[in-house]
């Protein structure tokens, strides 16, 4: 910021005031330092630039960020723990990966990242590990049964998007792994992935493929078609169902199998 020195707050971007706003900050030396939402008034290159000296500044100073935010990806790449908080209650803190991986309850699930939701009844218990769960008029779906539920139980469960692997050929069967054919009603292409939504009978899934590699004369799956998705058993995750008041707070996903409410989280 030294070629700055000279000029006035409104000859600066808004990057450039937030340095001078953290330096302002720091001058003190405090033992913890409260960010609130720094970055939500700049552009998504400037906050990814800004996020990555945040870290810097973090880890030359070593004092306690304490960082408020919104924007799950921020917390997800800026934290060392985070906390979840429901109207003013933490419902679960941790590591980003253990928040991503392992959500404590229903609404961590959906408030961070994407999440497909499936609700239903333990049919029968395959093994000390495994479980078959009967969602209705949804295929069954077999689960890593970490809860330990048993037969009759009921039980909701998580499978994010990116855990979903979709393609035009049915997959080999394997007993561990969920393989449903479904219609693809929405595609949209992101440069890095493919975000896909499909249905099958009154159910909606989100499904999300990375392009690690892709190939311009490969054909790509599009709208309309009908193609195969499938799931490891134990990529999904059974967790609490939050309440109908946490449904109104939050909002209800489209992603979720069997609603059809959309909403923010």
């Amino acid at each position: 910021m030294e070629d700055q020195a000279w000029k006035y707050p409104d000859q600066i971007s808004g990057g450039q005031k937030q340095r001078v706003a953290i330096a302002r900050a720091l001058i003190k030396k405090p033992d913890v330092l409260l960010l609130d939402e720094p970055l939500a008034a700049l552009d998504l290159k400037l906050r990814q630039r800004m996020l990555i000296e945040l870290d810097l500044i973090h880890d030359e100073v070593g004092i306690t960020f304490v960082y408020v935010t919104h924007d799950q990806g921020e917390a997800m790449s800026l934290s060392d723990r985070i906390a979840v908080m429901d109207k003013g209650i933490i419902e679960q803190t941790g590591a980003p990966m253990e928040i991503y991986e392992a959500p404590s309850s229903s609404f961590v699930a959906a408030f961070i990242g994407d999440t497909n939701f499936f609700e239903g009844q333990v049919k029968d218990v395959m093994s000390s590990d495994y479980l078959r769960i009967d969602i209705g008029d949804f295929p069954d779906v077999v689960c890593f049964n970490d809860k330990q539920r048993k037969k009759g139980d009921l039980v909701y469960l998580s499978v994010r998007p990116e855990k979903i692997r979709i393609s035009r050929d049915k997959p080999s069967d394997d007993s561990l792994h969920n393989t449903v054919k479904v219609h693809v009603e929405d595609v949209i292409y992101q440069g890095a992935m493919t975000r896909f939504w499909v249905s099958t009978g009154e159910y909606r899934l989100a499904v999300i493929q990375q392009h690690s590699r892709f190939l311009l004369d490969e054909k790509p799956i599009r709208w309309n078609e009908d193609v195969w998705i499938s799931w490891h058993a134990d990529d999904g995750f059974m967790l609490e169902r939050y309440s109908e008041s946490d449904e109104e707070l939050m909002g209800v996903p489209p992603t979720h199998v069997g609603d059809t409410n959309g909403g923010e989280g």
